[in-house]
């Protein structure tokens, strides 16, 4: 399939000389289209050795260049939204050469990340965040009088998502100078893209008909209702042949739509754009994975692509191991089988369909399926809508996308003990995608709400039973599980209910008892068949199952717990409380993700970089037990030392 793509890095004599973007202004205007060829081929080629973000990144090639060339950067603010889009970006500021290590074990990150580059302004991973940073930073230009320009680049679907729109409507309340840049990649918002609209947008972007609009402005004021007539003229006539209104009611001066490939257009517009005073925004049309056919096709197949690796000949095995399944898959069939037996079932996703395994259900239930694109907080809240109704929902969400409808899952989901089923996707380190989509806090932010309960399946079976069992209770329920594929546990037939807040012990030992949350069972298994530690699994963070918890208080000496989730609030710290609240005086080691961000890299580098693999479990518990063995040295010798002293005074006076 990608037997095109050059596996040997191509020339690029002009990409050569462009290490930054003060190079790339010394260069003429006429050169960069040639510039945007080479760019293009030369991410065609890291993307393909490194894997990465892909067809977004195509499609803004000429408004990357175009930007850099017109703007100041990095003294002026250039502002990227959904992070997918700057590898162009990142080429040419200073980091082609590091291009092939991006998303690698400290390599570059596949997002905008301040701590990298001064380029990058504004840390980015999750979307929709770009208008209300420029905004924060135009703001901050005028308190400290710094003279630069600000600009918001929004697209690839984040213009859905409520937060863009609040900020575009603070920023007409403030009349802060600032362009936002419209990537309109899907055609989402307008397909009038003809030539009279080509026409209209080419005289609104003129100087001459800026000069026009501004002086006629200072005429017309001293003339009684003249202004209300003109501009109301001017808004119909745009109304006609543009998605003008929309943004012009909001108080934006509004340029577009153009084409986002024509690279002397989007110099020339963006330019005289910013001799505007105030709100503006250029509405642009690309193209997703411009410059690669399959990726024009398919965007969303390409969003991003695997390393691509030298074909070698097949090799015949004598037995075909059996093939893991990702845990999106154990949801997607299980959500398919459930929709078949409740007619009442209903699934939601906020622009999450492909990565959560929803494909097959979106095609077979198509009206109870329900992707509300980049609105998390509509997504859950639609969920309660749904629920006071009678109509059961299973919302599948990113934990990490989770964070942004927090007060919507207490306020309106569990305050009023709604019937909403979450399906919590890439919960714990995601790998590649680094600390911007890690799900390291979702047990810690849930277990403190009232009425909800948290499932945490060890294995592709136990997330099956655990997601039939949450679904059957009566109120809001949370399932968690990670990117990716478990430890190839057969799926059983039938699915069983299992009681919640139950566990089960899996292996009776002596002195340490292991409580799993989670899938890193298989690393706290030969952990406690090494050391003879008895281990559980608990499955449910929340309830507890504390039943168990007293059983193994009275035949152990130690408590570790296992989770792959934020130490601070995590399961390990519930199992704590409960501990001190029975007043039952045993120690307990919580294992967990420690007070810190994990960058990208493979996720079992990173378990092992954060301990969380058998032998970095089994150095925490030995160095942990070691402690206690010397402070109960201690102990004794502080105790013995006196009874001594008291023994030779005796011997002495006697």
């Amino acid at each position: 399939m990608f037997d095109h793509i050059p596996l040997q890095r191509p020339d690029t004599p002009l990409l050569d000389t462009v290490n930054s973007p003060a190079e790339l202004r010394k260069l003429n205007e006429k050169q960069l289209p040639q510039l945007a060829q080479e760019l293009r081929a030369f991410m065609l080629y890291t993307v393909g050795q490194s894997g990465g973000h892909f067809g977004a990144g195509l499609g803004v090639v000429e408004l990357t260049i175009a930007l850099h060339y017109v703007l100041n950067t990095p003294n002026d603010k250039l502002v990227w939204d959904v992070g997918h889009q700057s590898y162009p970006h990142k080429i040419l500021t200073e980091r082609r050469e590091a291009m092939l290590s991006i998303r690698q074990f400290e390599g570059l990150s596949g997002f905008p990340k301040r701590s990298e580059s001064p380029y990058d302004t504004f840390g980015v991973g999750h979307s929709s965040t770009s208008i209300s940073a420029a905004l924060g930073m135009a703001l901050a230009a005028e308190t400290l009088e710094r003279k630069l320009k600000t600009v918001a680049v929004i697209g690839d679907g984040a213009m859905t998502a409520g937060m863009a729109f609040e900020a575009l409507n603070h920023a007409a309340h403030t009349r802060s100078d600032m362009l936002v840049v419209l990537n309109d990649n899907n055609m989402s918002i307008s397909k009038n893209v003809g030539g009279l609209a080509t026409y209209f947008s080419r005289i609104w972007a003129s100087k001459t008909y800026m000069a026009l609009r501004e002086g006629g402005k200072r005429v017309l004021t001293k003339i009684p209702h003249a202004r209300d007539f003109a501009r109301k003229t001017e808004e119909h006539m745009k109304g006609m042949v543009s998605p003008a209104t929309l943004f012009e009611e909001l108080g934006l001066y509004y340029v577009g739509p153009i084409d986002g490939h024509d690279l002397h257009r989007l110099v020339h517009d963006i330019r005289n754009l910013l001799q505007i005073k105030g709100p503006k925004l250029l509405h642009i049309i690309t193209c997703k994975g411009k410059g690669f056919g399959p990726a024009e096709a398919d965007p969303v197949g390409y969003h991003a692509l695997n390393k691509i690796e030298p074909k070698a000949p097949p090799v015949v095995a004598a037995t075909e191991p059996a093939k893991k399944i990702k845990f999106q898959q154990v949801f997607g069939d299980w959500l398919c089988d459930a929709a078949e037996q409740d007619p009442n079932l209903v699934a939601i996703t906020p622009a999450m369909c492909e990565g959560s395994g929803m494909v097959e259900f979106a095609k077979r239930f198509p009206n109870r399926f329900h992707d509300v694109a980049i609105a998390e907080q509509h997504a859950v809240t639609l969920a309660a809508g749904l629920a006071c109704d009678g109509v059961k929902s299973v919302v599948a969400i990113y934990s990490t996308f989770l964070q942004r409808a927090y007060d919507q899952v207490i306020h309106d989901t569990a305050l009023q003990n709604l019937d909403v089923t979450f399906a919590i996707d890439r919960a714990g380190l995601v790998g590649e995608d680094g600390p911007t989509h890690a799900g390291s806090f979702d047990i810690s932010f849930m277990r403190c709400v009232p009425n909800m309960i948290i499932a945490t399946p060890s294995d592709e079976n136990e997330c099956r039973q655990l997601l039939f069992s949450a679904y059957n209770h009566p109120g809001p329920a949370a399932v968690r599980y990670p990117r990716g594929t478990g430890s190839g546990t057969a799926i059983q037939s039938a699915d069983a209910e299992f009681l919640v807040g139950k566990g089960r012990q899996l292996i009776a030992g002596e002195k340490v008892c292991l409580l799993n949350f989670g899938v890193l069972l298989p690393e706290a298994l030969k952990v406690a068949e090494r050391n003879h530690y008895s281990l559980c699994d608990m499955r449910w963070a929340k309830p507890l199952d504390e039943a168990l918890i007293r059983k193994m208080a009275q035949q152990h000496q130690y408590f570790v717990t296992i989770e792959e989730n934020a130490i601070s609030g995590g399961a390990g710290s519930g199992v704590m409380e409960f501990l001190a609240c029975e007043a039952i005086a045993k120690p307990l080691l919580p294992i967990g993700l420690p007070d810190r961000n994990f960058e990208h890299g493979k996720r079992q580098q990173l378990l092992s970089f954060a301990g969380l693999d058998s032998s970095g479990i089994e150095q925490k518990i030995s160095h942990w037990l070691n402690q206690f063995e010397m402070q109960a040295l201690a102990q004794d010798l502080n105790t013995t030392a006196p009874l001594k002293d008291i023994r030779s005074l005796k011997r002495s006076s006697s």
